[in-house]
């Protein structure tokens, strides 16, 4: 069941140094969520599915396990996109890199002390003039669907045409709807992608600001 909030208990602020892990936490959640639905999206398409049953034919020639030949290639292509998924400089320390630059954390707070998402901006990773990058967007379980998400989202939309830009780009996972929706109700539009064996597993949105 959706929770009602009072809206006025919510508050957006910097991260502190000592949630740091609390929000790392939080994005971890969110990551094991998504991550196992996009695993289970790659793996159930057709191309996907011919190319594993193709290696594991050629492996059974080579091994004496019909288990290793059949569950080998499909352990390691779940390997591949968890090091692909995971691949993130920010996630080693998130105070120190979002500090850096004209980088930046925040996180909304419920009642005066419940972290109950976040949000971090950052300059385009690929040098586009004016165009920031909209990262970690997340909320806990309990907060979602409660208005918390589309909160964060029009604060760091503030946040980005304060600092002069003009633009912003961000990518979410094809199996995150719900987010897909949030993002679409608020103005952006689909712009490309991020392939992985010929599917689009992460689809960039943009707006302009």
């Amino acid at each position: 069941m959706m929770p009602m909030l009072d809206p006025s208990q919510l508050a957006i602020r910097e991260m502190q140094e000592d949630e740091e892990q609390m929000v790392l936490d939080l994005l971890k959640d969110g990551f094991k969520d998504t991550e196992n639905r996009l695993i289970l999206y790659v793996l159930t398409r057709p191309v996907v599915l011919l190319l594993l049953a193709v290696v594991s034919s050629g492996l059974r020639f080579l091994l004496n396990s019909f288990v290793a030949a059949l569950l080998g290639p499909v352990l390691l292509t779940i390997l591949a996109l968890k090091l692909l998924l995971r691949r993130s400089p920010d996630l080693g320390g998130l105070g120190a890199y979002y500090r850096s630059g004209q980088r930046g954390l925040w996180v909304a707070v419920y009642g005066g002390d419940d972290v109950c998402g976040c949000v971090a901006l950052q300059p385009h990773p690929q040098g586009a003039t004016r165009t920031a990058e909209l990262r970690r967007l997340a909320v806990s379980r309990w907060y979602r669907r409660s208005g918390v998400g589309r909160r964060l989202l029009a604060f760091l939309e503030a946040q980005a045409r304060a600092q002069g830009y003009e633009r912003m780009v961000l990518y979410a996972a094809v199996v995150t709807k719900a987010a897909i929706g949030l993002f679409e109700s608020s103005g952006y539009r689909p712009t490309g992608g991020r392939r992985w064996l010929g599917y689009t597993i992460l689809q960039e949105f943009s707006k302009e600001l």
